[in-house]
């Protein structure tokens, strides 16, 4: 049963290390989406739930209004360690109530998420103009979908819901992440959904921390004839290095020769920033 509790926090938007915003907004902590690969379990160590990820859910409510103002000529972005609209967002509506604080603002505001219900705040959508809305995904096989990301919407419906944004006007894109070796065709996914966003993002599978066994076990049991395949890759980082590399090189031919709008965030560019 997931453990659901409203709490009260003296802000909703926090600086951000990421390289795609100056600020993140979390409406919620925790995510019932429960997708293996979530990166964002290390939140446990602040927050100090006792139950597994997955399985727990903070609602955040904020008496001090968000002053957009404040934040003009900055990236803000929804969702950085949970989905905004992850289910729980039809019964408590915090993204939503956050959303009503941005009407009429000129902040580069970014939305990314698994879910159909991004359609219900499109008349809010609307009355924020520099805003961009997102849809993950990293197959177009729903039964891979549900193995991996077993809460989420289907792969149907996100694709519906992304076209129905796009269609009233508001700039979306498509989040490829994250790309899992020999499972996520790439060229598939763009050219099914070239009609469905002004442009790209990449984002390559890391496997560490806690979803790391999580993710091989997946592995192991629907895909056993990949399993060499990534213990190879994941061997080292040398050898991360070196295969995410060369599928850098085949997003960037293939982008370009078609030309699509995309940017790729893999981890290793990061690394090698820092």
């Amino acid at each position: 049963m997931l453990n659901i509790r409203e709490i009260e926090v003296r802000s909703l938007i926090s600086k951000s290390k990421l390289p795609v915003a100056d600020y993140v907004i979390n409406p919620y902590i925790g995510c019932p989406h429960k997708c293996i690969y979530c990166y964002a379990e290390f939140m446990k160590r602040f927050t100090h739930h006792a139950e597994p990820w997955g399985e727990f859910a903070d609602v955040k409510r904020c008496a001090k209004k968000i002053n957009p103002a404040k934040y003009l000529d900055t990236d803000v972005s929804i969702g950085s360690v949970t989905d905004g609209y992850n289910p729980l967002e039809k019964r408590f509506g915090a993204t939503r109530e956050i959303l009503k604080q941005f009407a009429g603002s000129k902040v580069r505001l970014q939305i990314l998420t698994k879910s159909a219900l991004i359609v219900r705040d499109i008349d809010l959508f609307k009355q924020i103009p520099n805003i961009r809305i997102g849809i993950s995904l990293n197959t177009l096989d729903d039964n891979i979908r549900k193995k991996t990301e077993p809460y989420a919407s289907n792969i149907s419906q996100r694709l519906a819901a992304i076209k129905t944004v796009k269609e009233a006007g508001l700039d979306t894109w498509i989040f490829l992440s994250p790309m899992f070796p020999g499972i996520t065709d790439f060229k598939e996914i763009l050219t099914h959904c070239r009609s469905y966003a002004a442009s790209f993002a990449f984002e390559n599978l890391n496997l560490r921390g806690a979803y790391r066994p999580r993710v091989l076990r997946y592995i192991k049991d629907y895909h056993a004839d990949l399993l060499p395949l990534y213990k190879d890759i994941y061997a080292s980082q040398s050898a991360q290095y070196l295969y995410w590399d060369a599928v850098e090189q085949e997003i960037h031919k293939f982008c370009r020769k078609n030309k699509f709008k995309y940017i790729s965030y893999f981890y290793h560019e990061k690394i090698r920033k820092k």
